[in-house]
């Protein structure tokens, strides 16, 4: 796998990537990828996707959404909708590229928001003709709520509406934490190490107005117009509800397939069974990109049962 820095324009704001590329020329088809919830482009957890992707003959694009790691933007900016709008620039970016064939591109999305977001763009950008979504969240609303009491979420809902009126009256909002204050960690999200190489280098400030973007964030709307959909899941997650996976996989056109991993939990799940979801991962986007013997129907793939 060879890897370079490259730089786009989202919106007029400077977007910093990874390019990662198999050993051989191009033209190659490609895979862009945004980071998952509060992600970076250069977290170690990504790499063996790509060093299984770059050998089976793909080039990776992953980047810093705006306002995160090397990207240009306001610090701490967290929108989904400018995520999405990050992932459709950087789809544009890989067409221009002599190395990258056009006709023959893919996304990736993991972890959550990650998840949904490559939902989104598969849904609303015709030229991508393939979507890997792991642990998706398919309805903020619903993913925020689960995280709390019914008491801690009607109190979030008056901050919110605090919060709004604030921004109209005094020109700002309130800055939060959005591991802490909008998202609510696990318990074994605050013993993971799986993000340690990103978490300290990641906004710990962002406006609490972010909150009203996720709740009305609705990948399961979309899923119905996402082609050559493959989901992977984690059976009985405490951080991105199992059901959210199956709902946006339900929803989806055939083809498409379903990785059910069992016995295992959301962030264990990437080194316990990656040596059997990767090849899987792998093996649907040649399908769909390379080989040219689409998959067919619809199928769920158990894991570890």
């Amino acid at each position: 796998m060879r890897e370079s820095t490259v730089e786009f324009f989202s919106e007029g704001t400077r977007v910093s990537g990874i390019l990662r590329v198999p050993v051989q020329d191009g033209p190659w088809p490609g895979i862009v990828q945004g980071p998952g919830w509060l992600g970076l482009k250069d977290a170690r957890l990504y790499v063996p996707y790509h060093e299984s992707l770059t050998e089976a003959g793909f080039a990776v694009l992953i980047f810093d959404y705006r306002g995160f790691g090397d990207s240009g933007g306001d610090r701490g900016a967290l929108s989904l909708r400018m995520q999405v709008d990050d992932l459709r620039n950087a789809v544009t970016y890989l067409t221009t590229r002599p190395d990258v064939d056009p006709q023959r591109i893919g996304v990736f999305g993991s972890g959550g928001t990650g998840g949904g977001n490559a939902v989104l763009l598969a849904a609303a950008d015709e030229r991508v003709r393939c979507c890997v979504s792991q642990v998706p969240v398919a309805d903020g609303e619903d993913w925020l709520r689960r995280m709390r009491s019914a008491a801690d979420w009607d109190a979030f809902l008056e901050r919110l509406a605090e919060d709004r009126t604030a921004r109209v009256l005094q020109g700002r909002g309130a800055l939060v934490h959005p591991r802490e204050e909008i998202m609510v960690p696990t318990a074994e999200r605050r013993a993971t190490s799986v993000k340690a190489d990103v978490d300290g280098r990641v906004p710990s400030r962002v406006p609490l107005a972010a909150a009203d973007e996720i709740i009305a964030y609705r990948p399961i709307e979309m899923a119905g117009r996402a082609r050559n959909l493959l989901v992977v899941a984690v059976a009985a997650d405490a951080v991105t509800p199992t059901d959210h996976a199956v709902a946006i996989y339900e929803a989806a056109p055939e083809p498409k397939r379903l990785i059910m991993q069992h016995r295992t939990t959301h962030y264990a799940a990437y080194a316990e069974y990656g040596a059997v979801v990767i090849p899987l991962i792998v093996e649907w986007f040649e399908a769909c990109l390379t080989t040219g013997a689409a998959p067919s129907g619809s199928r769920v793939v158990d894991v570890g049962a």
